[in-house]
């Protein structure tokens, strides 16, 4: 008899608990369930849009080594700047298009699209890349303070001989022979002792002593 009042008991507690409670706690378990079900669907999603972009990104790179018009390479640029901004094969094509721009001489093009890296992407590594290759761009243009201000963010350790090479390039440009050399000097102590850049970079120095 003890135990029967005490299986009623423990129903009564079951349903003033579930009365009082089991709706919310019901409420908040459907809501994690869809915000698990959400992510799951994002990442496919993510991952859809980056095959994508890498799709657009091929099909770009293989036009370009046809040589196609620009025009039509231009095309699948806008798609990947537009649709898939994110992407890092969107930054790959900028950057692949910009190098292109340079060597015709058009540096303004070549900016703008560096620019664009530089504005839509978060990976660290991408930023140095654009910025290091933006700073160039603006050597070739004589806009030294930009190229300087494109110069001074902060980088991985891995680019900073790299862009301390680049802001002495820039330095050299100004006439500025003993900050140049402080550049390159900087850039040497950061650089590995093995690393073949030392011998360019030796002799920049040495040619402004």
């Amino acid at each position: 008899m003890a135990a029967h009042i005490d299986d009623q008991q423990e129903l009564e507690n079951f349903k003033y608990f579930w009365k009082s409670w089991g709706r919310w706690l019901f409420a908040v378990l459907l809501l994690a369930a869809l915000g698990y079900l959400g992510w799951v669907m994002y990442q496919k999603q993510q991952t859809a849009k980056n095959q994508e972009a890498a799709a657009v990104l091929v099909r770009l790179a293989e036009k370009a080594q046809a040589g196609q018009d620009d025009q039509s390479i231009a095309a699948d640029l806008q798609n990947l700047q537009q649709n898939y901004p994110a992407s890092i094969a969107a930054a790959q094509a900028s950057m692949m298009v910009a190098a292109a721009e340079f060597d015709k001489g058009r540096y303004d093009e070549a900016a703008k699209h560096l620019s664009w890296v530089l504005d839509s992407q978060k990976n660290g590594v991408v930023q140095a890349l654009a910025a290091q290759r933006l700073a160039v761009v603006q050597l070739q243009q004589n806009q030294f303070d930009a190229a300087l201000a494109t110069l001074n963010r902060p980088v991985d350790a891995a680019f900073a001989p790299w862009f301390a090479e680049t802001k002495g390039d820039v330095l050299a440009a100004q006439d500025k022979a003993a900050d140049a050399v402080a550049a390159y000097d900087e850039a040497l102590a950061k650089l590995a002792q093995d690393n073949p850049a030392r011998a360019l970079l030796q002799m920049k120095a040495d040619q402004l002593r």
